[in-house]
């Protein structure tokens, strides 16, 4: 069984062990800005690297963008 979790709303196959690594892989390089809950509970960058993902974790990446 392929192990997954949840991405801003959509399933995807689980390749990331830790959050941190969860977001480099989406191009987040400074954590400024960026928002990040894991079932539910926001997550602080400084904490990131020590977040285990598991199979069936909600993972929310929220950064701001422009427009208007």
């Amino acid at each position: 069984m392929i192990a997954t979790i949840r991405v801003n709303g959509q399933e995807e196959t689980l390749t990331a062990d830790t959050l941190a690594e969860l977001v480099a892989a989406r191009g987040v390089r400074r954590p400024r800005g960026v928002a990040v809950a894991v079932n539910g509970a926001v997550v602080t960058a400084a904490r990131w690297p020590e977040v285990r993902l598991a199979p069936g974790d909600a993972v929310e990446i929220v950064r701001p963008f422009g427009g208007g």
